[in-house]
């Protein structure tokens, strides 16, 4: 029982050591100890003195709570507040995440730019350090440099970091160009129903990679002198699968199409990233890739990834739910403009400036005012369609926005088993949400919101859906455990205070 104590311990001092972007090394100067002293601690095999405790909490400007399991984290919302002022938009989460993965390519030093801190990011992370990968936070912990070491040691991964995110399943691509065999664990992330990963292997079978699944990990052979003999065609028009193929092909020595390629901003992003490691890509923003890979890549790229559409419309929705006047700055709008024209249909008050380049030099800003607006529901169903359509991760934002219009709205998220049922959540709040089946909702509105206490659903956007309606809700409301929220969002609940918000974060003791 002590040993287990102590691991987690240990994994309280990472989390908090990884908040504050320090390395091990940095604690270590500021403990007065070595840096296998910081490893020994963080991986709960040493003996720890409160006094140490205590020592650490105040080098991290982080309350170690207890010498237990610290416990979820939960949010108190007085809500029925306006919001003001302006708040730029963070980079992109899915960009980030396949940015770390695309790393692996390279045997060079990347430094991405103002790298989302968030769960997500982290876990990533881990996964890399645990295979021999060297990334430490920079310049005051804004940016993220990542140095691969001369071997992986794939034998080493951290399984439990690696169940925890979606995302490691974009290590397939990078891996097969560096290893014969090899395995990963099942992805995890999110609860959104069984999603499938026949599309992966059917765009990488190309490369010659063959999978087989059993035992909780996907287990990897490659048959390294496979190529693509025609055109790779996605049997599924999906960002990780777009990302994956990109992957692979961008260390295949030849020439890869890939059709019915998504081209969300994530994509586009992870392409503007291969173009800076001297892979040609052509076709970039359609569905159809061309990739002119290379056998090695050894270059020191320095990217800026660009802003995040989701959480640009997420902030859009705060304001639309609070009934605010918010200007949103560096707004990607090339990824909300379907979005924008549906909220403007709507009757949304908003001005945008002109357009300007975001840090890569590609994507297009904005900067996005909204005023309060008296709404009336759409005459169409809101439902996603692959880029350019409406995004699939901003169709529950439209839940809590149809909420508080005049009239009934049918949303149709037809992409997800199970995320359509996380949106009946917003009952306990006043809002009526009719589930017709397991992918449409029947919303009526105007609401008149109202406080509750409730856990927080397991899926990233539609709880982020509840907490903005409890913004709304006059009186007191709790969100319980919302680990899935810090997964997607770096900071949302001080963010939001800044603009007048009054959200406190909280654990049990």
């Amino acid at each position: 029982m002590a040993d287990d104590y102590l691991v987690r311990i240990g994994r309280l001092i990472r989390d908090a050591r990884q908040h504050r972007g320090w390395t091990q090394l940095q604690l270590a100067d500021a403990l007065a100890t070595s840096q296998s002293a910081v490893n020994r601690i963080e991986r709960g095999n040493q003996n720890i003195s409160l006094e140490m405790i205590a020592r650490i909490g105040e080098a991290l400007d982080s309350e170690i709570v207890s010498l237990g399991y610290a416990g979820p984290m939960h949010l108190r919302v007085v809500g029925g507040r306006r919001l003001s002022g302006s708040i730029d938009v963070k980079t992109s989460k899915n960009a980030c995440v396949a940015l770390l993965c695309a790393s692996l390519l390279n045997n060079g030093r990347t430094i991405l730019r103002k790298v989302a801190r968030i769960e997500e990011v982290y876990r990533i992370l881990e996964v890399l350090a645990s295979i021999g990968v060297r990334a430490r936070w920079i310049n005051e912990g804004n940016d993220l440099e990542i140095v691969p070491p001369a071997r992986l040691e794939l034998e080493s991964m951290d399984t439990e970091a690696a169940r925890r995110t979606r995302s490691v399943i974009m290590f397939l691509g990078p891996l097969m160009h560096l290893t014969e065999q090899f395995q990963i664990p099942y992805a995890g992330g999110c609860d959104l129903g069984t999603r499938t990963v026949q599309p992966h292997m059917s765009a990488l079978r190309h490369f010659g990679l063959d999978i087989t699944a059993t035992g909780g990990f996907y287990h990897a052979r490659v048959d390294g002198g496979a190529a693509p003999a025609r055109p790779i065609v996605l049997t599924e028009r999906g960002d990780t699968v777009t990302e994956n193929a990109l992957l692979a092909a961008a260390r295949h020595p030849g020439v890869t199409v890939i059709r019915n390629a998504s081209s969300n901003y994530m994509v586009q992003d992870l392409c503007f990233f291969l173009e800076q490691l001297g892979v040609r890509v052509e076709g970039i923003g359609t569905t159809t890739l061309t990739v002119h890979g290379l056998a090695t890549i050894e270059r020191d790229v320095d990217y800026s990834p660009s802003e995040d559409p989701v959480e640009a419309m997420s902030l859009l929705a705060a304001a639309v739910v609070t009934s605010s006047e918010l200007t949103i700055c560096r707004v990607p709008v090339e990824f909300l403009e379907i979005e924008l024209a549906v909220l403007e249909e709507m009757g949304l008050d908003c001005d945008r400036t002109g357009e300007y380049q975001a840090a890569n030099g590609r994507t297009r800003l904005v900067d996005l005012t909204v005023r309060p607006s008296k709404l009336v529901s759409p005459i169409d169903k809101i439902h996603p369609m692959p880029f350019p359509g409406l995004n699939i991760d901003n169709v529950p934002f439209f839940a809590a926005i149809a909420a508080t219009a005049q009239g009934s709205t049918l949303i149709h998220d037809w992409v997800y088993d199970n995320r359509a049922i996380y949106l009946t959540e917003l009952t306990r709040l006043g809002a009526s949400v009719k589930l017709l089946d397991p992918h449409r909702v029947l919303v009526e509105g105007p609401t008149r919101w109202r406080s509750a206490e409730m856990m927080c659903p397991p899926a990233l956007r539609p709880a982020v859906v509840v907490l903005l309606a409890m913004m709304a809700a006059e009186g007191t409301s709790v969100l319980r455990n919302v680990y899935v929220i810090n997964r997607g969002y770096e900071d949302l609940a001080e963010r939001l205070n800044a603009l007048g918000a009054r959200i406190e974060t909280f654990r049990d003791i």
